[in-house]
């Protein structure tokens, strides 16, 4: 009987660790078999490709006078070098700087922007842009849609979503797989509030600088008021429409409206106009862009 008992208990014993080693387990119960049923070594399942690539290696810039640095360096021209998307300002550090280094901020990223430029002007802006073969578009456009000589001549939201609508189209016709980053409308209200406390401020406005919202800049009677309102409502519709548009394409990101919320103080505007933003304001910029293209989602 005792002979019987030691020769079941070896079986079980052989037969137990029969089926571990089939099973590939150890004691902890995870598999050491790099094997699989047929006995082939299991292959790794690449990693899906990401829609968004946090890191692009060259930036392409279009919109208006914001990108082209207006009223930054010197009184009513351009300073591309502050611009917040591709200048090569060490007071700016650019988003282009920031993702690309100086050196390859130099030698991969192109300004497209013109100052006046509304959205009817994008899509020959994009054109240009994709010569390039860009791995990111920077968008920011609007500005001069709504300053306009009057409330009247402001670009209507259907006329600017075409406009958005036919600059996607654009690029996705020659780049289906550029990302591009839109960047939201400033409050043009808030840049009034805070200019009209300088007084050469308002005399530069007077050449003419956004009439729909800066003229008559003391007014606060009830037409000046409704005037500026009406600006404001078309802004935040003209971001509406960028953040609709943008949600169609798997590789836009919209900023959430970042630059429309962000409180710009003095500092931050050009003391030669008082509206445009300063190189201060311009770091700002970048910074805010910089944060939204290397999120790993998109910030909402």
């Amino acid at each position: 009987m005792r002979f019987r008992r030691h020769r079941s208990r070896a079986v079980l014993a052989v037969t137990a660790a029969a089926v571990l080693g089939a099973a590939g387990c150890d004691a902890g119960g995870g598999s050491t078999s790099p094997h699989g049923k047929s006995g082939t070594a299991a292959k790794a399942k690449p990693s899906p490709t990401p829609l968004w690539d946090r890191s692009p290696s060259s930036v392409a810039a279009v919109g208006d006078s914001i990108t082209r640095g207006f009223d930054a360096c010197t009184v009513l021209s351009d300073c591309p070098e502050v611009s917040w998307a591709t200048g090569s300002s060490a007071s700016v550090d650019s988003l282009a700087v920031r993702l690309l280094g100086r050196t390859g901020a130099q030698q991969h990223s192109w300004n497209y922007a013109e100052t006046g430029a509304r959205m009817a002007d994008l899509p020959a802006q994009i054109g240009q842009a994709v010569t390039r073969k860009p791995q990111l578009v920077t968008v920011m456009v609007g500005a001069n849609d709504a300053c306009a000589a009057s409330t009247a001549a402001m670009t209507s939201v259907a006329d600017f979503r075409t406009g958005f609508e036919t600059s996607l189209k654009t690029l996705r016709r020659s780049l289906p797989k550029t990302q591009v980053y839109v960047s939201s409308v400033p409050n043009l209200k808030r840049l009034w509030s805070q200019g009209r406390t300088n007084p050469l401020g308002k005399q530069i406005w007077k050449l003419g600088i956004c009439p729909s919202m800066l003229a008559d800049a003391d007014a606060l009677d009830s037409a000046a008021t409704e005037r500026r309102d009406t600006v404001q409502d078309r802004v935040e519709a003209y971001n509406t429409v960028l953040k609709e548009v943008c949600a169609t394409d798997d590789r836009c990101r919209f900023d959430g409206g970042a630059v429309y919320d962000y409180r710009f103080g003095t500092d931050q505007l050009s003391h030669w106009d008082w509206f445009h933003p300063s190189t201060d304001g311009q770091a700002r910029l970048a910074e805010i862009a910089y944060r939204h293209v290397t999120a790993r989602t998109p910030v909402t």
